[in-house]
């Protein structure tokens, strides 16, 4: 099984935490080797099978937002569409690009630290990531949730990506947006809110209903 970059180093940690912890007692030991272990288990990256058209999902976990967000910059109407997926902690964290295209820019936006499924998530930490794709801009956005503290990205300014390469991971809980180029709307996609995705695997909007560039 990979690992995400750094994940081992939770886990030597609080794995090496447990020898000392044997003075006080087997106990404490035993809950420091089970939680290193479960560190690892956390950051776990394992390979995806990435469809063969569409625009995918960019993390494991469950349909969570699903609206417009004004962009005069770049729609005509002002509006694109935004889906955003709320990762559990029993979900992989290792994130996806939706679609294959050149990373225009990578931001850090210092934040809170809510739950990432509140709406007080909106002023979080993040890092987002935007592309330059054949459909258009994308925008994805890597949010920390409450427990999340450290958010890993991969790729830089410049970067040509595939369709479900790796683009990062955040660790401990959180929150990815994807917002689509302009001309998707809500009628266009393949999911729910409430529904289960898996990153790089499920299809959020089938290529069809993708706008091509003129």
């Amino acid at each position: 099984m990979d690992i995400a970059p750094g994940g081992l180093r939770y886990g030597v940690v609080l794995v090496a935490a447990g020898a000392p912890a044997l003075l006080i007692g087997p106990a404490p030991a035993a809950l420091l080797v089970v939680l290193g272990l479960a560190a690892v288990w956390f950051h776990r990256d394992p390979d995806r099978t990435i469809p063969a058209s569409g625009a995918v999902a960019p993390a494991d976990g469950t349909v969570s937002v699903v609206r417009t967000e004004d962009d005069a910059a770049h729609a005509a109407d002002g509006s694109r569409l935004l889906v955003g997926t709320f990762m559990n902690v029993h979900d992989v964290h290792v994130n996806r690009s939706p679609l294959s295209g050149t990373v225009t820019g990578v931001e850090h936006q210092p934040g809170a630290h809510r739950p990432a499924f509140s709406k007080e998530s909106e002023r979080n930490e993040r890092v987002i990531v935007d592309l330059d794709t054949a459909r258009g801009p994308v925008t994805v956005t890597l949010i920390a949730g409450a427990f999340a503290r450290r958010i890993h990205p991969y790729v830089e300014t410049g970067d040509e990506l595939e369709r479900g390469e790796r683009i990062g991971h955040i660790s401990f809980g959180s929150r990815v947006d994807v917002l689509f180029p302009p001309g998707v709307d809500r009628s266009d996609l393949a999911v729910e809110e409430g529904e289960s995705v898996t990153a790089g695997e499920s299809v959020l909007v089938e290529a069809s209903q993708l706008p091509e560039r003129p």
